[in-house]
């Protein structure tokens, strides 16, 4: 970490003011940013993640959702970390968040923690529309917001449109995307579903298990949807147990026709992927567009 960024967060009107900093080491595993762990003097430990000045925007909606999701967190089961606070320097970027001690439990705690959360939610006051009231990221992926009644319409208008939109830079031609778009938001507008706060990127990077055998999920790209967006991602690049599944249903069991809706939930990453990496992204896209072209048209 830039010893400039160290110095703005202990300064007197910084994030650490009246902290010392022990120590700074650098954590693997982003793919955007830069991770540390700050050892502060006391034996408190905190999670950093730095960038650019320009980061600051990314920061600011991971920090909303972060404090969304942990508010319809069972803690006992499920941790989401609640962001201990953000900044922007002339240089840099900053978010701070509580350490994570991860551990190797099974994902029993995870499942039914994440089932808890999205049934609880679900029934929170402010569970009646499907979106997200600011616009936000999925990865560094733009991630629209506003509100629909609707699931269909929700899903096709503000998650697969914007995606397909962008797709053009690879060759989609958005005009013959329309009619699966109209049969796709048909498709789901017939399901009966209450709006849950989604995690909404939730491959196994972005889940865990802490030392102490409760689950954590971090990393969000949250809006309130159907809780099925979350399972059907937890499927496209492995890394979840039978153990999660178990669980998970204990509480939210499967709904008829889910196996189906994997791969319509599943395309709006497969898309966002293909925009932000390109390579085999773009042909599996392709290929589930295909595929979902002739299951619906």
């Amino acid at each position: 970490m830039d010893s400039s960024l160290q110095e703005a967060l202990v300064a007197p009107n910084g994030l650490l003011a009246g902290e010392t900093l022990e120590s700074v080491h650098p954590v693997s595993g982003g793919c955007i940013h830069r991770a540390w762990r700050l050892s502060l003097r006391g034996g408190r430990t905190v999670f950093a993640k730095s960038g650019t000045s320009q980061a600051i925007d990314l920061f600011e909606v991971e920090a909303d959702a972060l404090e969304s999701l942990h508010d319809h967190a069972s803690p006992e089961l499920l941790v989401v970390p609640r962001p201990l606070g953000f900044c922007q320097t002339e240089a840099h970027a900053v978010l701070l968040l509580p350490w994570l001690e991860l551990g190797a439990g099974n994902a029993t705690a995870l499942g039914r923690g994440l089932a808890l959360l999205h049934q609880r939610s679900s029934v929170a006051p402010e569970s009646h529309r499907f979106g997200w009231h600011r616009d936000g990221f999925i990865g560094a992926g733009p991630q629209p917001g506003g509100w629909r009644d609707r699931w269909g319409d929700a899903f096709t208008e503000l998650r697969l449109l914007p995606q397909l939109k962008l797709g053009r830079s690879w060759g989609l031609n958005l005009e013959d995307c329309l009619p699966l778009l109209e049969a796709l938001a048909s498709h789901l507008n017939r399901l009966l579903i209450t709006p849950s706060l989604v995690h909404g990127d939730l491959w196994g990077g972005n889940a865990g298990a802490l030392s102490d055998g409760r689950g954590t999920i971090f990393d969000p790209a949250a809006w309130w949807a159907h809780h099925e967006v979350d399972l059907a991602m937890t499927h496209l690049f492995g890394g979840f147990s039978k153990d999660f599944y178990r669980a998970y249903n204990s509480v939210i069991p499967a709904q008829q026709g889910f196996e189906d809706r994997i791969e319509i939930y599943n395309f709006y990453h497969l898309l966002n992927h293909a925009n932000l990496f390109g390579g085999g992204y773009i042909e599996q896209s392709k290929a589930c567009l295909r595929s979902l072209v002739r299951r619906l048209i």
